[in-house]
């Protein structure tokens, strides 16, 4: 090393840092032999926060400001005082800039399907994902307990380990809310701050919290999706004859589009095709005075679907249970004209007194004895 760059070493230090990585958490600033001159300028910006370390120890942590590092409890670390050392200083100092600002769009996603009981379904498997944004509020603890002697620490090194926190926390709040499986999509909000509440003490021992915390989406495994599809289906088509038709009109267009079918798949479009073509010529004006007289009686309508129905007592639901047997719980006097129910497609909670159907349970009860 010249002379004169030695010289130049020995100028007064600006330590400052300016950050354009979007994903840098930590950095140290890099000195020769990392001393750090008396009397040196310390900028910390807003966002910031500079943690000092002297000699292997956390001696002190800065906000945003500017410092001159000439107090006493900070070293005298010019190179030019140790000459018995080979101008090389026996103090280290360190100084690490930590981004205090928020990092956002970060993602998480269940890897495996969650398990949870669902009122309504029984046992049913979910998947969600989302996104949430995690910020340093403790600039110590986070370098003392993350961090290290990391001169670079960027989000990717947390961000699996944060992820793994946020599914698990998340897996149990799910299988203990009890909310349905349909009703989910209308609690994403209260889910996720459910969420960010219960991991918060575990961040909070990295000196991070979570302000943030977004549920995109909950969904269903393929099957059980197929399967809603269908029922929702049916209940836009109404009439069994037109679902009947969709059906057949929908097989035919599956089976024309199937080339591996073969002739098979052919000689069931064709099949599915004449009788679609009858249907219509017989429901046509030529065809109501040339077809011949329908041969098979109307097949009568499906039963009605049985409700089952949810009851609310002390703040908790129960359920669900069938006609019958809420007729025995009036029997025994743990239902009343008073208790709040509710069954799929009715709007909220209401007394069973006001339900058109339960109604007439309370009113096959004889009435009290006169002078009662």
């Amino acid at each position: 090393m010249g002379i004169f760059d030695f010289l130049t070493g020995e100028f007064i230090d600006v330590i400052h840092w300016v950050d354009d990585t979007r994903d840098t958490m930590v950095w140290r600033f890099e000195r020769e032999g990392h001393a750090i001159k008396y009397g040196a300028k310390l900028t910390v910006r807003e966002g910031q926060a500079a943690v000092f370390v002297h000699e292997g120890q956390l001696a002190d942590v800065f906000t945003p400001g500017l410092y001159m590092l000439e107090t006493n409890n900070m070293p005298v670390l010019t190179t030019l005082q140790h000459w018995d050392h080979g101008f090389k200083s026996p103090f280290k100092s360190e100084i690490y800039f930590v981004n205090t600002t928020r990092f956002n769009d970060l993602k998480w996603g269940t890897k495996n399907p969650i398990i949870c009981r669902d009122p309504e379904y029984g046992p049913v498997r979910i998947r969600a994902f989302g996104t949430y944004s995690v910020r340093v509020t403790d600039p110590a603890r986070f370098l003392t307990e993350i961090v290290g002697t990391d001169g670079e620490f960027t989000m990717d090194e947390i961000s699996f380990q944060i992820r793994n926190i946020i599914v698990q926390e998340f897996s149990r709040t799910v299988a203990g809310s009890g909310i349905p499986v349909l009703d989910m999509a209308a609690n994403t909000a209260d889910l996720g701050k459910l969420v960010a509440t219960a991991i918060s003490p575990t961040l909070q021992g990295y000196g991070l919290t979570i302000p943030e915390l977004y549920i995109e989406n909950i969904s269903l495994p393929p099957a059980v999706e197929a399967a809603l599809d269908k029922r929702t289906s049916a209940g836009l088509a109404g009439d069994l004859g037109r679902f009947t038709q969709y059906s057949a009109a929908e097989a035919m267009t599956s089976a024309a589009s199937n080339p591996a079918g073969g002739g098979m798949a052919a000689g069931l479009g064709a099949g599915m095709g004449m009788a679609m073509a009858g249907q219509m010529a017989n429901s046509g004006p030529w065809g109501a005075a040339h077809a011949p007289a329908p041969q098979a009686a109307v097949p009568p309508p499906p039963p009605p679907v049985e409700h089952v129905w949810h009851i609310a007592e002390k703040g908790q639901t129960k359920g669900p249970f069938s006609k019958a047997r809420l007729g025995r719980m009036v029997s025994d006097g743990t239902l009343t004209r008073d208790t709040y129910v509710w069954t799929p497609g009715q709007d909220g909670w209401h007394p069973a007194e006001e339900v058109q159907e339960l109604a007439q349970l309370f009113t096959i009860l004889p009435p009290p004895p006169p002078g009662t």
